[in-house]
């Protein structure tokens, strides 16, 4: 079914203004967790150290380009991790004059203790929901993220430079 069309309107409303208060409200509270360690780690530190940690040790523009943002970007942001012991910068093992950025293990460890928070969070917030209703949930987010994120990319706009929603 197309979308698009007029009798979908009070739907596609309802859509983009439950999206614009998601947002809002994530970027408020950072969803950042629970306890001590709430709204202890900002955006693009979690999303930097969530990479490294997944896809392993990886040079500036490997990093920035699967995180669909510009290496500047991730140069500025990264820093601050390094500074603070979270993040390694070491020599690419092939190419001595290169940089590759590593998880350290106190940002391994950081960022565990950030997770769990944050899963503790999304455990109470869907608490009286139903394991199928909490996965659908995930499916349909992760779904939408991703066309947001094609859409983003036929455009040609790296995700951190898009407008946050208002």
């Amino acid at each position: 079914m197309d979308m698009t069309t007029v009798g979908d309107t009070g739907l596609l409303d309802t859509l983009q203004h439950e999206v614009a208060v998601f947002a809002r409200r994530a970027e408020q509270t950072r969803l950042g967790g629970v306890g001590q360690v709430r709204n202890s780690m900002d955006r693009a530190a979690y999303l930097l150290l969530n990479r490294l940690d997944n896809e392993g040790p990886m040079g500036v523009k490997a990093l920035a380009a699967s995180m669909g943002i510009d290496s500047s970007t991730v140069t500025r942001q990264v820093a601050p991790l390094v500074d603070t012991g979270l993040v390694k910068r070491t020599s690419h093992p092939e190419d001595g004059r290169a940089v590759v950025l590593q998880l350290s293990p106190r940002g391994a460890a950081r960022l565990e203790e950030v997770r769990s928070s944050r899963r503790q969070l999304m455990a109470e917030l869907t608490h009286d929901w139903a394991p199928e209703e909490r996965e659908q949930f995930c499916t349909l987010l992760t779904r939408f993220n991703h066309a947001l994120s094609a859409r983003m990319t036929v455009q040609g706009v790296p995700a951190a430079e898009q407008p946050p929603a208002s």
